[in-house]
């Protein structure tokens, strides 16, 4: 079975943080793909989610042996978003392995579906999570109770 871990990690982060949380990531997914980690999950979201899966992206067309995978909570996420936002998770889209959505159409618990879904087929859990109290620290918590190996690269 193949390793897998997947991310999660705020729509908003502090400008004065991205930097260190960019040398961070890259790092663990290092780290990650030298004890074997073959596939990484990606929520597709804004922000984080994005960083980490265009980061992915590039170290596969470097030549490392892995898959991205979008686990996204329903088609049509990107509808209200602008219209940069948009051409850039078209381009995310087109990056990917494979693409799972969690709920056909949108509703109030697709995000936290989807969340739970990436939690359930990983190992390993990195987070960029500042505010405990936020889907993402939701998810965090749903990792612990999971038992699973979670790094914040946002510390």
């Amino acid at each position: 079975m193949d390793k897998t871990a997947c991310f999660t990690g705020h729509r908003k982060l502090p400008l004065k943080k991205i930097e260190g949380i960019l040398y961070k990531l890259n790092y663990e997914i290092e780290r990650l793909i030298k004890e074997g980690v073959t596939t990484f999950i990606s929520g597709g979201a804004l922000g984080f989610d994005q960083m980490a899966a265009f980061l992915i992206a590039a170290k596969r067309e470097k030549g490392y042996d892995i898959r991205l995978v979008l686990a996204l909570p329903c088609k049509g996420q990107e509808g209200l978003w602008a219209a940069k936002e948009k051409l850039l998770y078209k381009k995310l889209l087109d990056a990917a392995d494979s693409i799972k959505y969690v709920s056909e159409t949108y509703s109030k618990d697709c995000m936290e579906k989807r969340n739970r879904y990436m939690i359930d087929k990983s190992e390993y859990c990195i987070c960029a999570l500042i505010r405990e109290r936020s889907g993402t620290g939701m998810t965090v918590r749903y990792a612990k109770e999971k038992q699973r190996q979670i790094v914040n690269v946002a510390e």
